[in-house]
């Protein structure tokens, strides 16, 4: 497997495909909500098989000091290999070549907090909701 950071439309559409499949097919996310005003500023990343095809993806975002790391997410069929943590380590690597950030920051669904956990991420709010789905904010330091 390997992640590219986009530099095209195509992988864009790519990680806009898995991101569609994982947030609006699985977990009921308004396609409005899913694909939003956003992108355009955010940095995209995807994850792709051994057969060149998209199976993960996440984006990331300067806000302020802290960079924001969003909708990590990876396809069914490619899920208990490792396919987040490749995502969020070249994501957590981009980051740390963005001038000015001190803390990552990202809002994660209450089923992921363990895999946040283990990378080192902690929390520091208190349970809320987004799209329908409860998350909790988490931090790591840069």
């Amino acid at each position: 497997m390997n992640v590219v950071k986009t530099t095209d439309l195509k992988q864009r559409e790519d990680a806009y495909s898995v991101r569609t499949t994982v947030f609006v097919g699985e977990q009921n996310v308004p396609p409005a909500l899913e694909i939003d005003e956003l992108e355009e500023e955010a940095v995209h990343f995807v994850l792709y098989d051994e057969q060149h095809e998209p199976c993960g993806a996440g984006r990331f975002r300067t806000v302020g000091e802290f960079g924001k790391v969003e909708r990590i997410c990876v396809l069914k069929e490619a899920r208990g290999h490792g396919a987040g943590n490749l995502i969020m380590d070249m994501i957590e690597e981009y980051a740390k070549t963005v001038d000015g950030l001190t803390t990552l920051k990202l809002d994660a669904q209450l089923q992921a907090i363990p895999f946040y956990e283990k990378r080192g991420y902690e929390i520091v709010s208190g349970e809320f909701l987004d799209a329908g789905i409860l998350h909790k904010t988490m931090t790591k330091p840069l």
